[in-house]
């Protein structure tokens, strides 16, 4: 430690998350210990496109010490010149990173590996997320130590918020001179509260104050190799030997989605289709070079259509206990604390109908359509349940209980259509050429949302289908594998659909057909009425 110079320390952190309870705790820290302390602050533009950042100066020598001497503080952190950065989020921490604020010589980095998505992520129809393995690379590089562990998980689990997790991550590295009676005098200072704050310190000291438990922290984000084994210890041995090693990760997470969402017969069925694929894979890929990549993105894809999302699984998955765990958590409500819960559901004619026989859903939608053209809004039923109490969630289990009802529906029969053209489209292709079957598979990723957004999805899927995978004529497969692959991303790129037509048409396809809309004409209610003519 050099003690003629402070040490400088950056907190980044979100909206919300207590950065500047942090900063000030730190100060009455430094204060109360008897060493000279200085903070400033730079406000952020939102919770998520700009972080607050918190810069804070600690002289290590005590003013005892100084013999009636003042240190001179600076008010900005200086580029490489910082010797700790604790941020909250792992995009935050490689953004100050890439801002040149950590060096490799002297800063120690202490991370969050929780990600809060930034706007362009989730513009993106597709997965739009940033992969955390190269955001941990280049902090590693640029940093003299790094610790990687998750912040928010621990707070919830601790009840607390994320900025006692992060006072317990900086006191467990040692940066400041203080010592940890000090941090737990101050945080039981701060009355409500107090007790949650404290079980969030003790864990994360106790994390970072153990570097071989970081080394392994870190080394288990940057491979996901020991993830994917403990989820095939969940498959069962028959369809483990069915299936070969590299499928048995994202086979075992289907397979248990397909028993929760409906039964063991619907698991049953996505097993059966899932080895119409294998068989393809290995007539085309004899010697196993791809990995058995279809079949891995099949599982995958596969289980998410099938899947679907109607009201039945809605009322499941919020009448669950998970979900009532989670909400506890969330809002931090305590053993004597009273937690009250309101859904809100506005149930459609096509909600309904996709659980009547194809008659019915039939006449219920056309009804609908009909009030649409007479210039009516679609009908809905707007409810408020409240899932605390008793009627409420016995309404929800009511509802969650109709599996029954769903297979016998007319939503569940079109969706089965569906699925098994696109599945033939991939055995199809797969058996023509391994890349070709490859990308069909990967078109799964166009289904996802709900509403209007997973109809256009289908929409589009079954137009690549139809014109790319078997219709327009192609050199080779190599190019039809590619033309789809280009579709597929130019859909996934742009939610309004111009770049997929622009690839289709470019590839000799037909573009989508646009869809009819029917006009509604409302009456303007600040027109002013027109005056009687003369006679």
């Amino acid at each position: 430690m050099n003690t003629q110079k402070p040490i400088t320390l950056l907190i980044c952190a979100l909206g919300g998350e207590g950065g500047g309870v942090l900063t000030e705790w730190l100060v009455d820290i430094a204060r109360a210990s008897g060493f000279a302390a200085q903070s400033t602050s730079i406000p952020g533009v939102a919770q998520r496109t700009g972080a607050t950042t918190y810069y804070l100066e600690v002289f290590p020598v005590p003013l005892a010490a100084l013999a009636g001497k003042r240190p001179v503080f600076s008010l900005n952190p200086v580029p490489g010149a910082l010797d700790g950065l604790v941020s909250s989020e792992l995009l935050e921490t490689a953004r100050q990173v890439g801002n040149g604020m950590a060096s490799p010589q002297r800063t120690l980095v202490i991370s969050s590996s929780s990600r809060t998505l930034t706007t362009a992520e989730r513009m993106v129809p597709g997965d739009g997320r940033t992969d955390n393995a190269p955001l941990l690379q280049a902090v590693q590089a640029q940093s003299r130590a790094l610790q990687v562990f998750d912040m928010g998980q621990m707070a919830k689990d601790c009840g607390t918020v994320v900025s006692a997790v992060m006072l317990g991550a900086i006191a467990g590295s040692g940066l400041l001179p203080f010592t940890r009676q000090a941090y737990e005098d101050t945080i039981r200072h701060g009355g409500k509260g107090a007790e949650a704050s404290l079980r969030g310190f003790d864990r994360a000291f106790a994390q970072v104050n153990t570097q071989q438990a970081q080394v392994d922290l870190v080394s288990s984000l940057l491979s996901t190799e020991e993830h994917s084994a403990s989820v095939s210890k969940g498959l069962d041995a028959d369809l483990a030997r069915i299936f070969p090693a590299p499928v048995h990760a994202m086979l075992a997470l289907g397979h248990a989605r397909m028993v929760e969402y409906q039964d063991c017969d619907y698991a049953d069925l996505y097993v059966q289709r899932l080895q119409q694929v294998l068989l393809a894979e290995q007539l085309a890929d004899p010697s196993a070079t791809q990995g058995y990549a279809t079949t891995r993105e099949m599982a995958r894809w596969l289980a998410l259509w099938m899947a679907f999302d109607d009201i039945v699984r809605v009322a499941a998955l919020k009448s669950s206990a998970s979900r009532w765990r989670r909400v506890h958590g969330e809002v931090k409500a305590g053993t004597d604390d009273l937690l009250q819960v309101y859904d809100h559901f506005k149930p459609g004619a096509p909600e309904f109908a996709a659980l009547l026989p194809a008659g019915l859903a039939a006449r219920v939608t056309r009804w609908d359509r009909q009030r649409v053209a007479a210039g009516k809004a679609p009908w809905a039923l707007p409810l408020k349940v409240g899932t605390h109490s008793v009627f409420g969630m016995l309404s929800l289990r009511l509802l969650a209980s109709l599996k029954w009802l769903r297979v016998r529906g007319s939503r569940f029969a079109s969706e089965q259509a569906l699925i098994e053209q696109w599945l033939t489209g991939v055995v199809e292709g797969t058996r023509q050429h391994w890349q070709l079957g490859h990308e069909i598979a990967l078109c799964g990723r166009l289904i996802k949302g709900y509403g209007s957004t997973n109809e256009r999805g289908k929409d589009n899927l079954m137009h690549v289908l139809e014109h790319l995978a078997t219709g327009a004529s192609f050199t080779s497969n190599e190019t039809r594998a590619a033309a789809i692959a280009q579709a597929r991303e130019a859909a996934l790129a742009d939610e309004a659909g111009k770049a997929l037509n622009q690839t289709l048409v470019q590839h000799g396809a037909p573009a989508r057909p646009v869809r009819a809309q029917p006009i509604r004409w409302m009456d303007n209610p600040h027109r002013k009425p027109r005056a009687a003519a003369r006679p």
